[in-house]
């Protein structure tokens, strides 16, 4: 085991919001937890609601919060009897001038619950909070390390490029205040791990943090529940893509103006989305549009054991983001053998793998290439069969959990013991 002959550390991890169906980072904080537990370390994760779903031997602990956006009342106004504290008021606050608070008000509450167990943990691991009660709990005497999927300015640009009047623009700006908060916490965090070199490339450039105050790790996939299901038979043209969230970033747009063009030569291929729509989408519009009802699906609240069940019946998986940080999706297809189309946005080159080997690449936001790797997919069973067993050998031999926590675990070791400025 890892941890033998070396001391067990105590781990308070933060996540403003864990819930697996939120997207990646709750995929991350679980299965991080779980292989750190695993490894003979202490876990306990600090979350605010959605709360997230955890292994054996990962403690929870609850943060509150007035659950502002909370389905099926997003945006609530909440009952006089539920503000407790002057968070309580700032968060509701912040939400009523469309700022988005739950960074911010979240690490002020954990600083408070972890100001009464100083003596209980080694070090305060965040998740992409980025929150200011972080420079409190430093102040406290914490040694605080962040994990950074990547910049949140990435998604702020691309939201403002697709807005479609000045209102939209306005009130985005407004939502995305807290990237002044998250830049200025992140400079001031003396360790932070990030999921790949694109992600440390555009932290440095677009948050100002220092690249030799930043080392990479990369995120895994549970083998074994995504892997090859030779039992479960493919349905001819489906096409299958994962977007955590109905945002520009994630390239359903460009994704459904190409397959329009791929079934005017294959009229069977379809697409499942595993995803819901946001209020206000234009996807239902697009679909309209083009003429694809009937041939698109949504998907959603489903394990991930059926998630994997979909990939076996799939014959290609499409990731069509305009940027990735990592992209769980992508290792989620190669890691059940289904073959890879995917963009070059972001860190996707570097996780999907060489063009034609194990993945067919193409640029993004480019519905006319995405249509034709797609239509060559299809065509080609032996290409196919190629880059779904390329794809999997890739993640195996790269992409897995116990090896995201041992070289997580390391980090906390180097972190601990440069005895960083300001620490304890």
């Amino acid at each position: 085991m890892e941890g033998e002959g070396r001391e067990r550390l105590r781990v308070a991890y933060l996540v403003y919001r864990g819930n697996p169906r939120c997207g990646g980072q709750g995929v991350y904080s679980r299965h991080l937890s779980r292989e750190l537990a695993a490894l003979g370390h202490s876990v306990t994760v600090f979350s605010g609601p959605p709360y997230p779903e955890l292994d054996e031997g990962v403690e929870l602990v609850k943060v509150p919060s007035l659950d502002l956006y909370r389905e099926p009342d997003p945006f609530r106004v909440p009952k006089l009897s539920e503000f407790k504290s002057s968070i309580d008021l700032l968060e509701f606050a912040v939400m009523c001038t469309a700022g988005f608070p739950e960074p911010r008000t979240f690490t002020l509450r954990a600083r408070r619950l972890l100001a009464a167990r100083r003596g209980e943990f080694d070090l305060v691991h965040d998740n992409q909070s980025l929150g200011a009660g972080l420079l409190g709990m430093m102040k406290d005497g914490w040694p605080v390390i962040a994990t950074i999927h990547h910049p949140i300015t990435v998604d702020r640009e691309l939201d403002l490029a697709h807005a479609e009047s000045w209102r939209r623009r306005l009130t985005l700006r407004r939502w995305y205040g807290f990237i002044e908060m998250q830049s200025r916490v992140a400079r001031q965090l003396p360790r932070v791990i990030t999921v790949s070199k694109s992600s440390l490339a555009d932290i440095a450039e677009q948050l100002g943090v220092e690249a030799s105050r930043m080392a990479v790790v990369p995120v895994g996939v549970d083998d074994a529940v995504f892997s090859p299901r030779p039992d479960v038979a493919r349905v001819a043209g489906r096409l299958m893509t994962t977007a955590s969230a109905d945002v520009p970033m994630k390239g359903l747009i460009p994704l459904l103006e190409a397959l329009a063009k791929v079934r005017t030569e294959w009229e069977e291929a379809h697409l499942v989305v595993i995803g819901r729509l946001r209020g206000g989408s234009q996807v239902p519009a697009t679909i309209a549009r083009l003429g694809l009802e009937g041939s698109v699906e949504f998907v959603s609240g489903i394990s991930d054991d059926q998630l994997a069940g979909l990939y076996a019946t799939s014959q290609l998986a499409v990731v069509p983001s305009l940027y990735e940080g990592f992209s769980l999706p992508a290792i989620e297809a190669m890691a059940c053998g289904v073959p890879l189309v995917a963009t070059t946005g972001g860190a996707l080159r570097e996780v999907a793998g060489t063009d034609g080997e194990t993945a067919l690449l193409v640029p993004p936001n480019d519905p006319g290439a995405l249509a034709a790797a797609i239509g060559r997919g299809l065509a080609d069973e032996q290409l196919r069969l190629r880059l779904g067993s390329a794809g999997r050998a890739r993640t195996r031999e790269r992409y897995t959990w116990p090896v995201t926590a041992r070289l997580t675990a390391e980090q906390y070791r180097l972190f601990l013991d440069e005895k960083s400025p300001g620490q304890a």
